[in-house]
């Protein structure tokens, strides 16, 4: 990236991070490269608050992040976009995951355990936790359609934004968009 589009880039987060969640135009100035892909809602929405496992069974639901904001992306073992994406997603958890942001994955449909850790061991995953909706439950509470789909929620558990698609999540402009959201 150019040191002009880094400048730019970091102004408008700069000038627009207070006011992003309240004027969704602050956070569309903010999308660029993978960014551009980002659907910002006018209106945050709330989002189902179904049930979702770990690998050991234990139930949770999105409110459980409540306080915080989430990045929500739901994957599958199968899906190749999946695995391209999953290891940025990684990074920007190793990056930003904290008391003010978390990201979950979450393995919607048919994935085995063993097949959800391999996918974990064979993209270099250390940060994320491994949950799963096998039923696909919340996926359809949340209207997903194809993989991979990442919802950002914002700190009171409401979609403020969604993409479709895969995107490299510890990006400049990426993080930019999650500064932007933190700093609300």
């Amino acid at each position: 990236m150019s040191l002009i589009r880094s400048i730019i880039l970091y102004t408008a987060l700069a000038t627009c991070a207070n006011t992003a969640l309240a004027d969704p135009a602050a956070l569309e100035a903010l999308k660029a490269g993978d960014m551009k892909k980002l659907v910002v809602s006018a209106e945050p929405a709330e989002v189902a608050d179904t049930v979702f496992y770990d690998i050991e069974d234990a139930e949770f639901r999105l409110s459980d992040w409540r306080g915080k904001v989430v990045l929500v992306n739901f994957w599958a073992t199968w899906c190749a976009p999946c695995r391209e994406e999953m290891p940025s997603l990684d990074r920007l958890q190793a990056e930003f995951g904290g008391e003010d942001f978390a990201v979950i994955t979450i393995a919607t449909g048919r994935n085995p355990i063993p097949a959800m850790k391999r996918f974990f061991e064979e993209t270099g995953v250390e940060n994320l936790p491994l949950y799963r909706d096998p039923r696909q439950a919340l996926a359809r509470e949340t209207a997903v359609m194809g993989l991979p789909v990442s919802i950002l929620l914002d700190r009171q558990g409401r979609e403020v934004a969604r993409l479709m698609g895969d995107a490299q999540w510890d990006t400049p402009e990426a993080k930019a968009v999650i500064e932007a959201l933190i700093s609300e």
